[in-house]
């Protein structure tokens, strides 16, 4: 834990005992700056982005692994990192032997699952290299992309991690190809997903492909407690459900992190002081099964989040079709969206795999049959996190 998460559970202490001191640090969607045992991870990816150390950029790549394997954690954290340095003109990318330091490239993460159209790839990305607010409106994608060419210009250009690149939603190969060809040549990219390579027809255009690992069990029992030692009073856990927590996510560290945190918040609303066994149990029972990232709920745009909020509060025979989840949430007063558009809105959701429509067994046969509405994240999660950013 470092010395501003420490100082962070001092500045919040208000008199009382509380057993969540940082819900941050607990989060399934918020990522360290420094990701637990993911050294040699790191340094495969310094040795691919090593060109950038001399002033040239590195050639195309594929980093890719199972869900939770902190691919994610480690790409945002080293591209944060190396744009700091980039554009920190008291600090300089280089090494001993490198008495030069020559022009470095900028770099760039933006998150497939919300930039899925032109309009959205092209703001992230200029608004990342750029110091003033890129406007969403009144500007149109053929404004943003020369605006880019002039940014870039004769520079020493851009590396742009492309993150999530095969969900449910995210741009497609084909047109994320054409996105990064129409930009300058000083561009490469490092494309981010879950599929084997010889699955993804980007890898066509990449050098290198890196695989990352699942945690492996001690490893992921030392993140759990590094994370809840930064989120929790002292003693609120002991090893023994950490590991249990471990055992139950098989090397997926957003699950257990999920779980944790569905654990310590119903803990806390209880008024208890630890997270005990029956916590552990209720939170991993919420998880459901198949299931989807938190991540990519929250990649929603803000009105769907809203829908989905009033959904997860839905009580389940509210959620027997789709006709009857659309009138629940629409009779929600703080709700402001037609009936068509909350169903519309429902459908998008279950392409994308945050909900599904799960066809109901009592049918007469005639119509359309009924789909029960089915959440595929852990609601409880949701809800709280959601409930925090307001």
């Amino acid at each position: 834990m470092d010395i501003a998460a420490r100082i962070r559970r001092r500045q919040r202490r208000d008199g009382q005992p509380r057993l969540i001191q940082d819900y941050e640090s607990l989060s399934p969607v918020a990522h360290v700056a420094e990701p637990s045992d993911r050294g040699p991870l790191l340094e495969r990816l310094l040795d691919h982005l090593d060109p950038a150390f001399d002033g040239t950029l590195p050639p195309n790549a594929y980093l890719y692994g199972p869900a939770g394997s902190g691919k994610s954690a480690v790409v945002t954290a080293l591209f944060a990192e190396l744009e700091r340095l980039c554009t920190d003109r008291s600090s300089a990318i280089h090494t001993s032997t490198r008495a030069a330091t020559p022009a470095a490239p900028r770099f760039v993460y933006v998150d497939g699952r919300s930039t899925a159209s032109e309009f959205e790839f092209y703001h992230a990305v200029l608004d990342a290299l750029v110091g003033e607010a890129v406007p969403e409106h009144g500007i149109s994608t053929d404004d943003l992309r020369d605006r880019l060419h002039d940014v870039l210009g004769d520079s020493a250009g851009a590396v742009v991690a492309v993150d999530h690149v095969d969900d449910p939603g995210a741009a497609g190969a084909d047109e994320l190809i054409d996105r990064f060809a129409s930009l300058p040549s000083n561009v490469s990219w490092l494309a981010v997903g879950r599929a084997e390579p010889g699955d993804v027809a980007l890898t066509t255009y990449t050098a290198t492909a890196v695989a990352v690992d699942p945690y492996r069990r001690q490893t992921l029992v030392d993140l759990l407690m590094e994370r809840m030692s930064a989120g929790l009073a002292r003693r609120a856990v002991d090893h023994a459900l950490a590991r249990r927590v471990a055992d139950w996510a098989d090397g997926n560290a957003h699950d257990a992190l999920a779980v944790v945190f569905v654990a310590a918040d119903r803990a806390a609303r209880a008024d208890r002081r630890t997270i005990g066994e029956g916590d552990v149990d209720a939170a991993i029972e919420e998880v459901p099964e198949p299931r989807v990232s938190l991540g990519r709920a929250f990649a929603l745009p803000e009105n769907r989040q809203v829908v989905l909020r009033r959904l997860v509060d839905l009580d389940p025979a509210d959620r027997e079709s789709v006709t009857e989840t659309t009138a629940a949430i629409g009779s929600d007063p703080e709700v402001d969206l037609s009936p068509g558009t909350v169903k519309r809105f429902l459908y998008e959701m279950a392409e994308v795999g945050v909900v599904e429509r799960v066809q109901s067994e009592e049918w007469d046969g005639r119509g359309r049959p009924p789909s029960r509405v089915e959440l595929r994240f852990p609601s409880a999660a949701f809800r709280r996190l959601y409930d925090l950013r307001q």
